[in-house]
């Protein structure tokens, strides 16, 4: 047996494998080949073999940011590296979990220690090692608020690379490995900046009026994360049940004269700041304004206590899912004159 063979059976890269059980949409698109990656080692022996760094390759966490378009003619290469460590130094608290840790393990690991930062991210589907390339965000907080660095594996030369929070530029649900450096790194572990004094995000959605109805005047970590676990439960549907990747569009970002304007006509549109010169608007809203909020469309449809949520009912294509996606789209720019974004990465 010669060493690449070693190394493929070593690391059991199957064929024609269904991915519906690792994507939260549960399409049953197909990947041509897929692995599963356990230690950051094994990327140095899979990318050994020159086929794998030319052909072409998905990184799939949690699968919980991706819709299927097509099966996938490549190497899917699922992340599992675990481990979670933490070490602190007078108030500061220092956490580094493994790529392929699940999000939300993390934040009850951290909650539960009163380690303060990330309670307001509690219950986002995903992994660890997707949290940088996304800045994932809700409720106030953003992954960048709390993100110290990561290490990288980089394909085309097999060495380790830590990134600094300088080096990700992130942005509103960006980083520089969705864009200059999109494909080339695989992350293998991300470190956290947390607290033991809290730093409360308590202003943004519905929290403090949770809070209130629960009549909680001095909340902890713990009851932040336990209110917005309820919020997202009672908004969001669960992937177990009815196939969805959470929110499918960004929240739409204008200037504040392109809102006095909207603003104009819609007097009622929801809207946040957005840092100087800027105003967040909520694409749910905007939706629901256009009709869709719990529409069905086929196979798939939008939630029906959140609009911004597009769900497979059962057997849905991808292509089926972004179609729809995409008539949405262009209702609300009709309406509103605003263009929306998928958040969700269309893998084709």
């Amino acid at each position: 047996m010669n060493k690449i063979s070693e190394i493929r059976r070593m690391l059991q890269i199957q064929q024609n494998i269904s991915l519906k059980n690792f994507n939260t949409f549960g399409i049953d698109a197909y990947a041509k080949y897929f692995v599963e990656i356990n230690h950051p080692d094994e990327l140095t022996e899979l990318f050994m073999d020159q086929q794998w760094q030319q052909m072409p390759r998905l990184v799939l966490g949690g699968g919980s940011n991706m819709l299927f378009i097509n099966d996938f003619d490549g190497i899917v290469i699922r992340n599992n590296i675990r481990g979670i460590e933490h070490r602190q130094h007078n108030d500061d608290v220092f956490v580094e979990a493994g790529g392929g840790e699940v999000w939300n393990d993390l934040v009850n690991f951290c909650v539960d220690r009163g380690f303060a930062g990330i309670e307001n991210l509690s219950l986002i589907p995903g992994s660890v090692g997707a949290s940088p390339i996304q800045n994932i965000g809700a409720y106030g907080v953003e992954l960048k608020d709390v993100f110290d660095s990561c290490k990288a594996f980089e394909i085309a030369t097999g060495q380790i690379k830590t990134f600094t929070r300088h080096d990700c530029k992130f942005g509103y649900r960006d980083s520089i490995f969705k864009t200059e450096l999109k494909g080339q790194y695989i992350i293998t572990s991300v470190k956290f900046h947390l607290s033991l004094v809290p730093n409360l995000s308590l202003h943004y959605g519905a929290i403090s009026d949770e809070l209130a109805a629960r009549h909680i005047t001095s909340p902890t970590i713990k009851d932040v994360s336990q209110v917005v676990s309820h919020i997202r439960v009672s908004k969001l549907p669960d992937p177990s049940t009815i196939g969805n990747a959470g929110s499918f569009f960004k929240n739409p970002v204008i200037t504040n004269a392109e809102f006095e304007t909207l603003h104009s006509n819609f007097p009622a549109v929801v809207n946040y700041p957005a840092g100087e010169g800027y105003i967040k608007l909520a694409a749910g809203w905007l939706i629901e304004q256009c009709g869709w909020k719990g529409k069905t469309v086929g196979h798939t449809g939008t939630w029906k206590n959140q609009a911004l949520v597009l769900v497979n009912h059962g057997g849905a294509t991808g292509q089926e899912v972004y179609g729809l996606s995409s008539q949405i789209i262009d209702s609300v720019y009709t309406k509103f004159g605003v263009m929306l974004e998928r958040e969700v990465n269309m893998i084709q």
